[in-house]
């Protein structure tokens, strides 16, 4: 019985990374029979050439700065904006005229296209820090968002027993906002960060900070290196999945609960 249900929880866990495998090597194998020469390393190289190219740039001393870096400036982004977010939530909340002025341009900010933020970013700053000034920008909207709506939530009734028993300020916010808010923050960081990731290194693409992620898969590009340019966006993923991983043990340690 015991290994039964290990064999069924391999199969579940190995078939859909197989099947997807499957395809990709199908499709390169199929551009292969359609392309002379090198065209198929082009257009769509094989799973074990990209794997290779993998290897060997992890193996390159520069590999791990790189990534490093991408991460501590995306990081700092990210963080920059759930404090952010959370404050400018925190004013429309408790402010008509705050709301008046800051809803609209958060709103806007959730509108425009990361690309064309990107590029007016670039010309008031500096290429290094548009990527944690771009990622910063993305998670502010999410994050005001799932917090004005966990303030909103809060139990009115608990907030008359906090009147009632005159609690002050600061006590209030601590024993019943506080609670009431963590689903909703633990909520908004999940999504906010792998929104600020792939942010992030879009910026880096196209500002070309140095060194960074996104400038190796912009220089891979360039060079029409299509093996290197799949090892760097599977870093890319690796990283995000690993960053998501890693919050969803630290939410579970900490007994936190995503909102229904």
């Amino acid at each position: 019985m015991g290994r039964s249900n290990v064999l069924k929880k391999c199969i579940h866990l190995l078939l859909p990374p197989a099947f997807w495998l499957g395809a990709w090597q199908l499709g390169a194998f199929l551009v292969e029979l359609h392309v002379e020469g090198r065209g198929n390393e082009l257009l769509l190289p094989y799973p074990l050439t990209v794997l290779l190219a993998l290897i060997r740039l992890i193996q390159e001393p520069a590999f791990w700065g790189t990534a490093f870096t991408s991460l501590l400036r995306i990081g700092a982004g990210m963080a920059a904006g759930v404090v952010l977010g959370g404050a400018l939530a925190g004013l429309t909340c408790a402010s008509f005229w705050c709301r008046r002025l800051l809803a609209p341009v958060i709103r806007i900010i959730r509108a425009t296209p990361v690309a064309s933020f990107i590029l007016l970013v670039l010309l008031w700053t500096g290429r290094n820090q548009v990527p944690a000034v771009i990622s910063g920008l993305m998670v502010l909207p999410v994050v005001w968002e799932n917090v004005t709506q966990g303030i909103r939530s809060t139990d009115p009734q608990l907030l008359e027993l906090a009147r009632a028993y005159r609690f002050s300020r600061r006590k209030t916010v601590r024993l019943v906002y506080l609670p009431s808010l963590t689903p909703y923050l633990l909520s908004a960081v999940t999504t906010a960060m792998g929104l600020a990731w792939k942010s992030g290194v879009a910026a880096e693409v196209l500002c070309l900070p140095r060194p960074g992620i996104g400038t190796e898969i912009n220089q891979a590009k360039q060079a029409f290196e299509t093996a290197d340019l799949f090892a760097w966006t599977a870093v890319v993923i690796l990283l995000s999945l690993l960053m998501e991983r890693g919050l969803s043990r630290l939410i579970q340690r900490k007994g936190g609960v995503y909102p229904p």
